[in-house]
């Protein structure tokens, strides 16, 4: 079932101040009062932004070029006033511009190269990140295993503490990802990359140069399901060992299926 957002003024406030919006505060003006205008998201773009926002108009929509091919070609990023999806969309970009560069480069050539009905299995991966995307960084390789078995129990009740110390540390990326956290409660579930380090500028800039080299994102089975109300702080009832035990959002492993190893921290 699509997922609709609530109305601005329907949302519970509690929610700016959990994961993962918490983590948004510097543009919690945004969230609050009237709905911002593209005006209001092109302020914190640097002078030399390659990219700027713009209202979602007919007259806009009327040069007839696919929304990825009118960021690459204009730097006009169509952005819907009043709608969560956009306004997040927004805060991405501003806040991680080289990883929604290298996405959108890769899109691009996508289309001209297939057209812009045609989707191949690399558009429907950066599509899945795009929109779900985070990145785990992981101090201590073990803790993968835990990951590639779907043992979600061990992963996010015996090993809870490496989430709140660092060794497992988040980058929520997937602007649908924010906006379905505007539902309090609701179990949330990402596509993940895993990779060793703890530096999230080196680890983002690695992403991003692995996506534009046509390295990362190829298929969509390089993506690593990771259930994110099982996190420390994520859901309610998370501080219950009993919903490490059975919550819906924790699938087991598929038999056969397997995931990528993890990026290295780059030499």
């Amino acid at each position: 079932m699509r997922y609709v957002a609530p109305a601005r003024d329907a949302v519970d406030p509690c929610v700016f101040d959990r994961p993962p919006l918490d983590a948004w505060r510097a543009y919690a003006h945004l969230f609050r009062g009237d709905w911002p205008a593209p005006e209001a998201f092109n302020a914190y773009l640097p002078a030399d932004a390659r990219e700027r926002f713009v209202a979602q108009t007919p007259a806009l929509l009327a040069d007839g070029l696919h929304y990825e091919q009118r960021i690459a070609e204009r730097g006009l990023v169509a952005t819907r006033e009043g709608n969560w999806h956009d306004l997040f969309n927004a805060l991405v970009w501003l806040r991680y511009p080289e990883l929604k560069r290298a996405l959108n480069a890769r899109q691009v050539a996508d289309i001209r190269r297939l057209g812009p009905h045609r989707r191949s299995r690399a558009q429907c991966a950066l599509t899945h990140f795009d929109e779900a995307g985070a990145i785990v960084l992981l101090r201590e390789a073990r803790l993968l295993a835990l990951w590639d078995a779907h043992d979600w129990y061990g992963l996010f009740w015996r090993e809870r503490d490496a989430w709140r110390d660092g060794r497992l540390r988040l980058v929520v990326f997937g602007h649908a990802l924010l906006e379905h956290a505007l539902t309090p409660d609701k179990l949330l579930v990402g596509k993940a990359l895993a990779v060793l380090g703890d530096d999230e500028a080196a680890a983002c800039a690695q992403v991003a140069g692995a996506i534009a080299a046509g390295e990362l994102l190829c298929d969509p089975q390089e993506l690593r399901p990771l259930p994110l109300s099982g996190l420390p702080g994520w859901h309610r009832e998370g501080e219950r060992e009993a919903f490490h035990r059975d919550a819906a959002c924790y699938r087991p492993l598929r038999p056969g299926r397997t995931y990528p190893a993890p990026l290295h921290p780059a030499a």
